[in-house]
């Protein structure tokens, strides 16, 4: 079976586009980059401060409802959609909710050969480049820096404390060959 879709899953900041753009740059292939950004960019302004869209605290803890959580099953599906239409995709997510997050993405992509990373940051090196962002609420990157692995099970992690974006790409795209 080939490898149709890389799931990079960490808190904000951890270096999970870094990482993709790099894969996209050493696979052989075009692979499709999208996240759970590209799902918020997506949304209508009134779903992304409201109890039930997104809405992110001041202290940088992200709450979801349930209209999110509609949007967000179609969102799922259509990537697995693309998937099994025959193209690679690279997702970037957050899995707030550690194993049930993993879970909706599991059964999804039932069928399909997927390769599940765990992208890890110590929280004060992710906190460090959250304020280095400026595009983030202070605290969101410190928060979610092991709440996303709860309960996750990976077939490869890497740690982008001390690991440059290539150096984790080139780890990831060993595991496909």
């Amino acid at each position: 079976m080939t490898t149709r879709v890389i799931v990079l899953n960490g808190g904000s900041s951890s270096g999970k586009t870094g990482i993709g753009r790099c894969l996209q740059a050493v696979l052989p292939e075009p692979w499709l980059l999208l996240g759970t950004d590209t799902l918020v960019e997506a949304m209508p302004a009134s779903m992304t401060s409201s109890s039930s869209g997104i809405d992110v605290a001041a202290d940088g803890e992200v709450t979801v409802g349930q209209e999110f959580r509609d949007v967000e099953a179609a969102w799922i599906a259509g990537v697995a959609a693309m998937a099994r239409a025959g193209g690679r995709v690279i997702v970037d997510e957050v899995f707030l909710g550690g194993a049930r997050s993993q879970e909706r993405w599991t059964d999804a992509l039932d069928g399909l050969d997927v390769l599940w990373v765990g992208v890890r940051c110590d929280p004060r090196v992710a906190a460090g480049r959250e304020a280095a962002r400026g595009d983030r609420v202070a605290g969101m990157a410190a928060s979610q820096a092991e709440l996303v692995h709860r309960g996750v099970r990976y077939d490869l992690e890497v740690d982008t404390t001390d690991t440059a974006s290539p150096e984790c790409a080139r780890a990831i795209a060993g595991r496909l060959a």
